[in-house]
């Protein structure tokens, strides 16, 4: 039997929050849903099984607990990192 899909969307802002938090979860259809607003939002999706499943028992607007720091944050740097860069190839000058 197939395994249903599951999705987790994070949100930090690093000005405002003490810790990431989760905005989203579901499985099936709303896993499905979860993940295609993140597409159409440009919102990257990183698919690590092990971090899903120790983030998915977290209820929506909970801040994520302290054991899980390193492991989202290595997720938060590779995304933050992803967006400089394209930020960086779009304002290029003679991409004009």
């Amino acid at each position: 039997m197939q395994k249903s899909k599951r999705a987790v969307a994070l949100h930090y802002d690093a000005e405002r929050d003490r810790a990431p938090r989760v905005t989203a979860r579901g499985q099936g259809k709303l896993a499905e849903r979860i993940i295609a607003t993140a597409r159409e939002n440009g919102i990257e999706i990183i698919e690590e099984e092990k971090l899903l499943s120790a983030l998915y028992p977290l209820e929506v607007e909970c801040e994520i607990p302290a054991p899980l720091y390193e492991a989202v944050s290595v997720v938060l740097a590779y995304v933050y990192r992803k967006q400089s860069m394209f930020a960086k190839k779009r304002s290029s000058p003679g991409d004009n």
